[in-house]
């Protein structure tokens, strides 16, 4: 097994050393192809897992400012920014809720609802991730649900045992991360790249009337159904092929019910916080239906643009360490006190910083503008073709990069070759935009692929494996709906 450890060791730093010998960009380019080889190497190291994952993340604080790409202050701060601290405090309400037992009171009332076959409660919850995410950020949704997916798992845990459980587990995680990504590109709201479509097409097509919150649903909402699906098909059926004679029985569900009896104080304060805090993101800024808008709460404030779902996040977790607990049997003050910091998956807040630092350094070296003006080539091509060819890579892309650069960088160039091409803007636009937020493969692609990957219950390799078939057959659904849809 040493031996294994040493050998991935050595292919991702010879790698490296291969892609910046190899990967020639041209003169000036150096530092895009220094980038591409620290990408190499990160990326092997993370999916073979020689090191641990949080050391691997550490490699862009040093890489970057040794090779003269990045200032070491500079790539600190993508290891503690908004994002980082949204994830930070719907961890600890999802804590909060573990130790109050209220997550395995949702999950009981889940499992009468949703049935009780291991396939329907995957699909269950990617129902409701998919729909959360048209709403509330794809972490914020990914945060509240994680801890109530995991309550579902141990009940079947507990049934089934640890063994025969595990694809359940896999199915169970990969299907929440998947739907929040395929639920927020149903809303203009949904996801940022859908606000960078929505401006830059503002911006390059003056004269042509925006798509509305309205028009959008109806375009996209049918492919995020379609999506959605053939994810859960992939996921139980396919990769993780479930055993649905697994069943947890209905009088044992009742029971439990009956046992937890009513809810205690306890409960109910963090029912008030996990349930406040979903509206304060839902309507922290104003909704446009197309018809008429729905003004937000943060435009109340003297400065709505400071206020972040970060934000909203710390405060009302900050919450829970105020308000005092009325339980003496559990030795609490108040609702959480300090044991619960050690609980938080330090380790995957330092991966989910360096996928930050990685982006940031495809920005500061020019690789992503490179990779971007890649696409003006494609004028050569049939539209249709034109359309695959954008969607599978920006899907890859996005994978080891921020999905709104990727977005900002992209969009301006295929608005460019949609006037070159004398088609709809929107042909080639739109299809790029829904890929942008279509990365499956990486805990790093997106928040909800690394708060899933903190449960501890998937390995990298479980991700890429089940992640690269649906990355190819998403960006095949996109090419082929967008193209039927605006040709």
């Amino acid at each position: 097994m040493n031996n294994v450890r040493i050998i991935n060791i050595c292919i991702g730093i010879i790698g490296f050393i291969l892609v910046y010998t190899f990967a020639d960009f041209g003169v000036g380019n150096e530092n895009a192809s220094l980038t591409a080889a620290i990408a190499f190497w990160i990326a092997y190291w993370w999916i073979s897992e020689p090191v641990p994952l949080a050391a691997t993340s550490l490699l862009p604080i040093i890489l970057f400012p040794i090779f003269g790409l990045v200032g070491g202050e500079k790539i600190a701060k993508s290891y503690f920014n908004s994002t980082i601290l949204l994830f930070l405090g719907g961890f600890i309400i999802a804590l909060a809720m573990e130790k109050w037992n209220l997550h395995k009171r949702i999950a009981l009332v889940l499992i009468s609802f949703f049935g009780r076959s291991t396939s329907s409660i995957v699909l269950g919850f990617m129902i409701a991730s998919a729909f959360l995410s048209m709403w509330i950020s794809n972490t914020a949704t990914a945060v509240m649900l994680l801890p109530i997916g995991l309550s579902m798992l141990y009940k079947i845990e507990e049934q089934a045992g640890l063994e025969v459980s595990r694809k359940f587990s896999i199915s169970l995680m990969l299907g929440i991360a998947y739907a929040c990504s395929v639920g927020g590109i149903a809303t203009i709201i949904g996801t940022p790249p859908n606000l960078v479509f929505h401006r830059v097409f503002t911006i390059q097509f003056p004269d042509i009337q925006a798509i509305t919150f309205g028009e959008w649903i109806i375009l996209v909402l049918p492919l995020s159904i379609i999506m959605l699906l053939v994810i859960w098909l992939i996921l139980t059926k396919l990769y993780f092929r479930l055993d649905d004679k697994i069943n947890i029985d209905k009088s044992i569900v009742i029971k439990e019910r009956k046992q937890l009896g009513g809810m205690s104080y306890q409960e109910k304060i963090v029912s008030f916080v996990f349930i406040s805090t979903a509206v304060l993101w839902i309507f922290r800024n104003d909704i446009d239906s197309g018809l008429f808008t729905f003004p937000g709460w943060s435009s109340l404030l003297p400065s709505k643009d400071f206020i972040d779902d970060g934000t909203i996040a710390i405060a009302m977790s900050l919450l829970l360490f105020i308000i005092p607990a009325k339980d003496k049997t559990n030795d609490s003050i108040a609702i959480l006190d300090n044991r619960i910091i050690r609980k938080i998956p330090w380790e995957i807040i330092l991966l989910f910083g360096g996928g930050f630092a990685l982006a940031e350094g495809f920005i500061a070296s020019g690789l992503s503008e490179i990779i971007g003006a890649q696409f003006a080539a494609l004028h050569d091509f049939p539209v249709y073709l034109t359309i695959l060819i954008i969607c599978l890579s920006i899907t890859f892309l996005t994978e080891l990069t921020s999905n709104t650069a990727t977005a900002q960088i992209v969009l301006p160039i295929l608005a460019s070759l949609s006037v070159q091409l004398e088609i709809d803007p929107k042909l080639v636009m739109i299809p790029a935009t829904i890929s942008a937020s279509m990365a499956f493969m990486m805990p790093v692609a997106t928040p909800p692929n690394a708060i899933v990957f903190g449960s501890g219950r998937l390995k990298v390799l479980d991700m890429a494996r089940a992640g690269f078939a649906i990355n190819l057959i998403g960006a095949l659904l996109i090419s082929i709906y967008c193209y039927l849809i605006f040709t």
